[in-house]
């Protein structure tokens, strides 16, 4: 903070009031307090927690505490704005809403769009998973979902609204008229907040050690590790609604505040025995100097509440971490809830993973405290208790329930399996280090503790870092690469170059069934050319480019790629061009090829729908793409999706289809098509403008799309999903057709069942009875095969059981009687587990060469290497192969005889 020049943090209302700038004793950092008595600036890990000693209103709950905040700004000109979902539906570059400034960004605070109001209020929920494993721990300072209340106002250059002065203000008089707090107990503390890129000084106001707001003044840009300053200038403030009703209730921990008698059905649901007061109490003031990251600070706040309650340290240390776990499921739980209820699918990838290393988490902790209790109605009891701050809840219970039940029966598949894996890695490795660990977790799901203790049981010691599922989340809170709408396929110099020019009047958009066109050249660079106008459909939104031809000069080249740099479209030909700015060309699209495309369009934005309807509103796209033979949509979506659910899906896009629904494409500010549709409008990403093009099907879809569209769903014609496939866990693809390539595709099964009868001789429309018939023989004749085959393993055995034995080995060579190689295993298999020590060779007769299938009982290996015995016939017979443990196969490639090889493997065994 030295770096820090002063007279930021100097505000007229300081001196207004009487403030002193002072420095705490301890922990050296600057505050401005009415107090001379404070020696330090009442916040953690400076003092112990006493602001349960401060007089304040009558007990406030969280609604409550909200309903005041937002009251309180309200009234002083302050428009409410409505909260935005817990997942960062607007931004490419975060998971989650972490604060309530990620509302803003990137587009209000860059200066692109104006607030949706100014000056606004608003309570906004948010998830922060990086200190996941601290919570319950400090008894409520670190939560996982939390609701930030703030006021915020955007200060432009020619349009000053308020800034520091004001915002303290603002703060003091909210806690002190609103809360009852003395004026001579809130402390502001200067500091420094960086993030987003964004950087200002800031005020951190804290009272009896507890933290209860923020203040930010985001007047910089962070640049090559310097600060460059910005026009817009923003406050940016946090006020923790959680914390205000921890205050006013004075419990001892944050979730008696916040759960009030939820608290107490998990404690008799889950079986955890109530904490003494003394305890807890004692723990309460203690929280406020532990720094929960240090393992000396952690022992010493044991060793102090042992002290205080007359305890021992391993007493009070069982208590406190037993009430953690029970407080972190607690948490847990709700963050799990509106994560689902906001559309969230559990997964391997992108925000579905957050989800589930939430869930997973929940699900460790109960088992660390021995509970039996389901998941699910832990979580059913959260939505029971907050459905009416967040309606979602509520409105979204059935797939949210539904969801945490499976996460809960994959969750105990992964620490079935997990026993076997754990065993192999530390037979492989030896040690295990935290890489092996994030693996394990990441990619079986198998959670560190378990693999601790399965590596302890093989005398394997395995480190687990107490912070893992921070570690782990820290690494997955954005996106490793931007989602993007297009991708330029030209390269950098070509992109450069087209950068400087000016932006192209899209035709395709003014009338996507303009065909052809006459436009003028602004620039050409080798076989790259920039129009001033073109109805050439660049590749973009999941949509691919248009093809065609481009008369330069009267010479016709080909279109062969349409590439958009920002607002320049730039149409890459079969062939070098030579031409002159200005110059007139001729442009005609493959305009069947564009047809199809929109067709195909128009129906992903039906189908986007229909699924939503059909599976629940947690689907969303998870990718798209849009050609002339098919589109594909891939969908989050928990479950795989059974026929009756792909026929429900098909026959809404249908009759939408059939309704001849008009299809609209008009520009709107994207503040007002955010307040009018919600965040739906992003199923293809967010686009960073100002205003953005809106395609609505009539009753039906609403979405921010660049695509070309038909004008209504009736040119849609038809609609049929050809392929459904689950891609990776929670993303399932959908791949489907519309309009006259339906006629192609029943073509192509007309054909498929034209050679069927062909190839089973049925007559033309019983081709389906001539199969049944043709199954039912088969059936009938593997019935008898396996009766052959028991009856040839009779003899088989009779044979085994005469035959020699070599150096306490019985072998048996014989001919196959089946050339199918699985048979011939599954023989052998059957061989091998009645006689242990049994070497069972089987011949297989192919065209030209031999295979030599070889399988050993269990008391086998060591007495002979069957990889020895395998290279060995291979060098011998003029063949490859090789094996181990249990089992060989060798591929000769010539005729050898029975007795050949049975003579070379007895040789080999007499040998030793």
């Amino acid at each position: 903070m030295d770096k820090v020049d002063p007279k930021e943090y100097e505000i007229e209302f300081f001196y207004e009031m009487g403030f002193k700038r002072k420095r705490g004793t301890k922990c050296k950092e600057y505050y401005w307090t009415l107090n001379e008595e404070l020696r330090e600036p009442q916040d953690t890990p400076c003092v112990r927690y006493w602001f349960n000693e401060i007089p304040s209103v009558s007990p406030l709950t969280v609604t409550e505490s909200r309903r005041e905040f937002i009251r309180f700004f309200e009234e002083r000109g302050h428009a409410p704005v409505k909260p935005r979902p817990v997942v960062a539906r607007w931004r490419d570059d975060l998971y989650l809403t972490i604060a309530s400034i990620v509302v803003f960004q990137p587009h209000v605070t860059s200066g692109l769009v104006p607030p949706p109001a100014n000056p606004l209020v608003i309570s906004q929920p948010s998830i922060r998973l990086e200190d996941i494993d601290n919570v319950g721990l400090t008894i409520g300072r670190h939560l996982t979902s939390f609701e930030m209340a703030a006021h915020h106002a955007f200060n432009y250059p020619d349009k000053q609204v308020y800034w520091k002065d004001e915002t303290v203000r603002y703060a003091f008089e909210f806690f002190t008229k609103t809360l009852g707090i003395p004026g001579d107990l809130i402390v502001f503390k200067e500091s420094w907040w960086e993030g987003g890129g964004n950087a200002g000084p800031s005020f951190e106001v804290a009272v009896g050690g507890l933290e209860l707001a923020t203040l930010v003044f985001m007047k910089y840009r962070v640049v090559d590790g310097g600060y460059e300053e910005i026009p817009l200038k923003i406050v940016d403030t946090g006020y923790g609604v959680e914390r205000i009703a921890w205050f006013t209730q004075k419990t001892p921990t944050a979730f008696h505040a916040i759960y009030g008698d939820l608290l107490q059905k998990y404690r008799k649901l889950m079986d955890v025995d109530e904490a003494p007061g003394d305890v807890l109490w004692s723990a309460f003031k203690e929280a406020g100097l532990l720094d929960p990251e240090d393992e000396e600070s952690l022992r010493q706040y044991y060793t102090r509440i042992a002290k205080a309650t007359d305890r021992s340290v391993d007493e009070v240390r069982g208590i406190l971490e037993r009430e953690a776990r029970l407080y972190s499921v607690l948490d847990h739980a709700r963050t799990l809830a509106l994560m689902l209820a906001d559309g969230i699918v559990p997964s391997n990838s992108g925000e579905g993973y957050l989800a589930r290393l939430v869930a997973r988490r929940a699900l460790r902790q109960m088992r660390l405290l021995g509970s039996t209790t389901s998941l699910a109605d832990l979580v059913e009891l959260q939505v029971e208790y907050w459905s009416h701050d967040f309606p979602q809840l509520k409105e979204n219970r059935d797939y949210v329930l539904d969801a945490v039940s499976l996460e809960e029966e994959k969750f105990k598949d992964s620490l079935s399996k997990g026993v076997s894996l754990v065993a192999r890695e530390v037979s492989k490795r030896g040690r295990l280090g935290l890489q092996d660990l994030v693996r394990l977790y990441e990619s079986h799901g198998i959670p560190p503790e378990i693999v601790s203790e399965e590596a302890r049981k093989r005398g394997v010691i395995v480190e687990v870092p107490h912070n893992f599922y921070s570690i782990i989340a820290s690494m997955h809170k954005a996106p490793r690469e931007l989602r993007k709408g297009g991708k330029e396929s030209v390269p950098v110099d070509v992109a450069s170059w087209a950068r400087g020019k000016p932006p192209t009047r899209p035709l395709f958009h003014e009338d996507p069934y303009m065909k052809d066109f006459k436009a003028r050249i602004v620039d050409v660079m080798d076989k790259y050319v920039v129009l001033d106008a073109t109805a050439f459909y660049p590749t973009g939104g999941g949509q691919i480019h248009d093809t065609g031809v481009l008369v330069v000069n009267g010479v016709p080249y080909r279109v062969v790629d349409v590439v958009s740099v920002d607002d320049v479209i730039v149409h890459v030909l079969d062939r070098p061009v030579r031409a002159e700015p200005g110059e007139p060309v001729y442009g005609e699209i493959d305009w069947r090829r564009r047809y199809r495309i929109m067709r195909h369009h128009t129906a992903t934005h039906v189908l986007i729908s229909a699924a939503r309807r059909v599976l629940g509103r947690h689907v969303w796209q998870a990718g798209a793409e849009k050609t002339e033979e098919k589109g594909r949509l891939d969908i989050t979506h928990h479950r795989g999706l059974s026929k009756d659910q792909v026929k429900a899906i098909e026959d809404e896009v249908n009759r939408v289809i059939d309704e001849r629904r008009p299809v609209y494409a008009r520009i709107e500010a994207k503040n007002d098509a955010e307040e009018k549709y919600g965040f739906i409008i992003y199923q293809g990403g967010v686009p960073m403008k100002k205003d953005i093009r809106i395609v609505e099907v009539e009753g039906w879809d609403v979405e921010a799309c660049y695509g070309t569209h038909v004008k209504n769903t009736g040119e849609i014609g038809s609609f049929k999903i050809i392929n459904v496939e689950k891609i990776q866990d929670g993303v399932i693809r959908l791949e489907y057709i519309a309009g006259t390539r339906l006629s192609e595709e029943a073509r192509i099964l007309e054909d498929k069942l034209d050679r069927i009868a062909e190839l089973t001789g049925a007559s033309k429309g019983r081709e389906i009875d001539k199969v049944k018939s043709i199954l039912s023989q088969a059936r009938e004749l593997e019935g008898s095969l396996k009766k052959y085959r028991e009856l040839w393993l009779e003899t088989a055995y009779s044979d085994i059981e005469k035959g020699e034995i070599v150096n306490g080995l019985r072998i048996y060579v014989a001919k196959s009687p089946e050339a199918d190689r699985r048979v011939v295993k599954d023989l052998l298999r059957k061989m091998t587990s009645r006689y242990s020590n049994l070497l069972a060779v089987m011949l297989v007769e192919l065209k030209d060469r031999i295979l030599v299938e070889m399988a050993a009982g269990e008391s086998v290996p060591g007495k002979v290497d069957l990889a020895v015995i395998a290279r060995e016939l291979a060098s011998s017979f003029n063949g490859k192969g090789g094996g181990k443990g249990t089992y060989a196969s060798v591929m000769i490639e010539s005729k050898v005889s029975l007795e050949e090889i049975k003579n070379r493997i007895m040789e080999l065994i007499r040998k030793g």
